[in-house]
């Protein structure tokens, strides 16, 4: 059987050409003999436990604890749009706008930080039809800020070309947490189009009625994002969903014939630490891969400009390779590696993702500013994430016989 890996399909399209036009970052990981082994698992370790714990105890709580928060999120932006337009009908104060925008802010940010542990969990159904689910819920790199202007007022008016507005049928760069990130915590109100069309009539409007019509398509995006995180959950939770897929892995008509097979499928998903938040979200903002401002550090290139995220979701992705290498309070890619007797691996990839972390943690400013007042500590930051991803290269994936997804193949730093 043809073993396949998460396609992170416009992500990959992004990056890609950071990958192509890289430049300036070392390559200190050379493959071993069995580098990229696709055969069998070296040991009796029970494969079926790790993707028993890691299905049950660390990928669903994810998947339905997202569910909840964006629901959550999707009645916090109903509250602030209903303050909005009693204000402008002069029923409540300047200060209960602030407030309940800051609640719905601060829901998108725990809502985010949510999904940015989803990021690293990216299996069936969230990369079937070319990532279509996960692209509809948060499809960065690949946002349009102006088509979100567009969409305002399309929803507005309830038709896009004379068709009824359906936001189902939106393009993912107009809507999703991307989306909602623009629309919550961009204060300027102005379009940001700058070719021909732009949002009819939107230069005319007084600030309160641009400030409505942004929070009531804000309120659509949300629900259309916990619609599509319920739909996230069945296909996953459900008794055909794929968790049950991983967890038989190896019985008549599975997709995966082998269990080692299903535990390389969940690994493949853990190495978006190395093409994604590694070089699409330090080593690009950094300049060491072409960016907006060339090759140098450009805080316009970073993850979530307007909220100012980066560094939290940078940190939520290494807290979700965390629990899915080590298990959580299960069975882990570390026992496996304690098991084949490479101890010394299993201790230092726990080390290196635990440095990492602190070196997040250290910040005391957005990763914007860092990379224009300090971008040594961002370098740093790119060097402790690097060494994590050298050893998932090398020593974890031919410790445990595991073949390198497609998605770092070809990368050779």
């Amino acid at each position: 059987m043809t073993h396949f890996a998460p396609k992170h399909t416009l992500l990959a399209a992004a990056i890609a050409s950071i990958v192509l036009t890289g430049c300036g970052e070392s390559s200190s990981s050379d493959a071993g003999p069995d580098f990229g082994s696709p055969t069998t698992a070296p040991s009796e370790f029970n494969e079926a436990a790790l993707i028993a714990n890691l299905t049950d105890n660390v990928v669903t709580p994810t998947y339905t604890q997202f569910q909840a928060l964006s629901a959550q999120l999707t009645s916090d932006i109903g509250t602030y749009c209903q303050s909005e337009i009693d204000f402008e009908a002069q029923n409540t104060s300047e200060n209960q706008v602030s407030t309940s925008l800051s609640t719905a802010q601060q829901s998108w940010r725990s809502t985010m930080n949510q999904w940015q542990q989803i990021e690293l969990m990216q299996f069936a159904p969230l990369i079937n039809n070319d990532g279509q689910l996960r692209n509809v819920i948060y499809s960065w790199p690949i946002v349009s800020t102006c088509g979100i202007d567009l969409d305002v007022v399309s929803f507005e008016a309830g038709n896009i070309n004379g068709a009824p507005y359906d936001i189902t049928l939106r393009t993912p760069a107009r809507k999703g947490m991307d989306a909602l990130e623009y629309l919550l915590f961009n204060t300027n109100l102005n379009h940001s189009c700058t070719t021909a069309t732009v949002p009819e009539g939107w230069d005319n409007r007084t600030e309160q009625s641009r400030k409505i019509a942004r929070c009531q398509f804000a309120r659509e995006v949300a629900s259309d994002i916990n619609n599509n995180a319920q739909e996230l959950v069945a296909q996953w939770s459900g008794e055909n969903g794929f968790a049950n897929e991983l967890k038989t892995a190896g019985t008549t008509g599975n997709q995966f014939e082998t269990e080692h097979e299903a535990v390389n499928h969940i690994s493949d998903a853990m190495f978006y630490i190395d093409s994604i938040t590694k070089d699409g979200k330090l080593a690009t903002p950094l300049g060491l891969f072409a960016n907006e401002c060339g090759a140098e550090p450009c805080a316009e290139a970073v993850e979530s400009p307007f909220a100012n995220n980066s560094l939290d979701n940078i940190l939520n992705n290494l807290l979700s390779l965390q629990k899915l290498y080590s298990g959580d309070e299960g069975v882990g890619f570390d026992d496996f590696l304690v098991d084949v007797g490479d101890n010394d691996t299993a201790v230092q990839m726990s080390n290196t993702i635990d440095a990492a972390i602190a070196s997040i943690q250290a910040y005391q400013t957005s990763l914007a500013e860092a990379l224009n007042t300090n971008p040594d500590q961002v370098e740093n930051s790119h060097t402790e994430v690097k060494n994590v991803t050298d050893i998932m290269k090398a020593d974890y994936i031919n410790s445990l016989a595991l073949e390198l997804p497609a998605t770092s193949a070809g990368d050779n730093d």
